[in-house]
């Protein structure tokens, strides 16, 4: 077989799996939403109160009709008093110290395509370690609530990335760190015609 037809097969192959990871976490995701919500005894229109988001979009993530974005996915987290990775790793339901890349969380957002990989999550740990790949021209702007309780740092890995916290704006180059301050709503934008790629690292507070 002609090399050319040996990558395409393998890069078909990967995106495949790939798929299927982010396939299996939506599905996952739906039911540890609806979970949370009853465990709670909350009603769909206690949960729409107090995310923000509506009783009909809430209804349909939890049926899986519908992929939450991640600003609606971080909002439903914070009234569930959760961060991201938080709610993420108790859909995935692992908790192993060790975590390999095969088996790592990989979930995409609809909206903007971006692609978020959770490295490292564990509830008695108080440091969690994610990487996003952030499509050319592409931004995320995400709520104050998303950054209550924690710290968190932002170290570029290739490409360029600018984050707007809280009206200032920070434009950083592969290599670059940018630490956060207090909560407030803070976008993540590549504004450059490749895409780029950063780790993020959390501490709760």
């Amino acid at each position: 077989m002609p090399i050319q037809r040996l990558i395409g097969a393998a890069i078909f192959h990967n995106n495949r799996q790939m798929d299927t990871l982010v396939d299996d976490l939506s599905q996952r995701l739906a039911q540890r939403i609806r979970l949370e919500r009853d465990s709670r005894g909350w009603s769909l229109a206690d949960l729409a109160e107090r995310s923000g988001v509506s009783k009909a979009t809430i209804s349909k993530i939890e049926r899986a009709e519908v992929s939450p974005t991640a600003v609606v996915l971080v909002r439903l987290a914070s009234a569930f008093d959760l961060t991201l990775a938080g709610l993420m790793l108790r859909a995935e339901g692992t908790g192993e110290r060790l975590s390999r890349a095969a088996a790592q969380p990989i979930w995409r957002d609809p909206e903007s395509g971006y692609l978020r990989r959770q490295v490292y999550s564990r509830p008695d740990h108080p440091v969690e370690l994610v990487r996003i790949e952030l499509p050319a021209k592409q931004s995320v702007t995400l709520p104050a609530s998303s950054y209550a309780h924690i710290r968190q740092l932002v170290w570029v890995q290739s490409g360029s990335l600018v984050i707007i916290e809280g009206g200032t704006r920070h434009a950083l180059g592969a290599g670059d760190c940018l630490g956060f301050g207090p909560p407030a709503d803070t976008t993540f934008a590549n504004e450059s015609n490749a895409a780029c790629s950063y780790v993020v690292a959390l501490a709760r507070s």
